[in-house]
């Protein structure tokens, strides 16, 4: 895990008068999980939308798998989407499509495989994400929250991407839902050798998953690094986070 995938170089998010990111820099090393946190409006899900090519910054570069995106070709930028796999905060599915639809999208739309070899992928990836193979004849509206991150991740999947980008992938489920949906996340980034980049505001995500983080604040990249360097910060925010009353309890109960 030494290369970077990602760097993020002088970033500047301006909307109107707001800015949002004033020159925010970090990297990603291949084959870790990295966590976005901060407070809100500190420009986290801001930030992985840019990565994702979702939202344009004003100034600044974001270098993804040896390419800039600012720069790069519209073919180039078609190749690099490719390449990597997005769970929404609430899952994004469509809701006219069963689940077995939806994880089909993009092999449908940017490979020429056959029907049955699709549905064989399908299957597969469904499987990947502990669902039980009836779950893809439903509809989003006839899972739970749980199940919903669940399919979502087996589409983010389908195209067996380098990349995957998670916003908030344990936001309303349960305590024992979102443990196990951390290690399912920690089983995939094993076993499909994945480089994962995740906004969280959850504490037990953090210590339980992301290997190094950056904490944004001020505009800016307030810390980076491991959770032992993290913690070392004097910054007020950072210490209100994790030497909070939630932070310490997760300390002294885990750690």
């Amino acid at each position: 895990m030494s290369s970077s995938i990602i760097t993020v170089k002088n970033v500047v998010t301006q909307f109107g008068p707001n800015r949002v990111h004033d020159g925010v820099s970090l990297h990603v090393k291949q084959g870790e999980i990295y966590g976005l946190l901060g407070g809100s409006g500190s420009g986290k899900s801001t930030l992985l939308k840019e990565m994702i090519m979702l939202l344009t910054p004003k100034e600044g570069d974001i270098t993804i798998l040896g390419q800039n995106i600012l720069t790069s070709s519209n073919e180039d930028k078609d190749c690099l989407r490719r390449q990597w796999g997005v769970l929404f905060q609430n899952g994004a599915l469509f809701s006219s499509l069963t689940v077995a639809e939806n994880v089909a999208i993009g092999l449908k739309e940017y490979t020429e495989l056959p029907a049955a070899l699709i549905d064989d992928i399908v299957r597969m990836k469904i499987s990947m994400v502990g669902l039980p193979p009836h779950v893809g004849l439903l509809y989003p509206a006839e899972l739970s929250g749980g199940m919903i991150k669940r399919a979502s991740l087996a589409r983010a999947l389908s195209m067996d991407p380098k990349l995957l980008f998670l916003d908030e992938p344990t936001s309303g489920l349960d305590p024992v839902g979102a443990a196990a949906f951390d290690e399912l996340i920690l089983k995939l980034r094993d076993m499909l050798e994945l480089t994962i980049v995740m906004v969280t505001h959850d504490l037990d995500s953090i210590w339980t998953t992301v290997d190094r983080l950056a904490v944004l604040g001020e505009k800016k990249v307030i810390v980076e690094g491991t959770l032992d360097d993290v913690n070392q910060s004097e910054h007020p925010d950072v210490k209100a986070f994790f030497r909070g009353k939630r932070g310490l309890a997760r300390i002294q109960n885990g750690k």
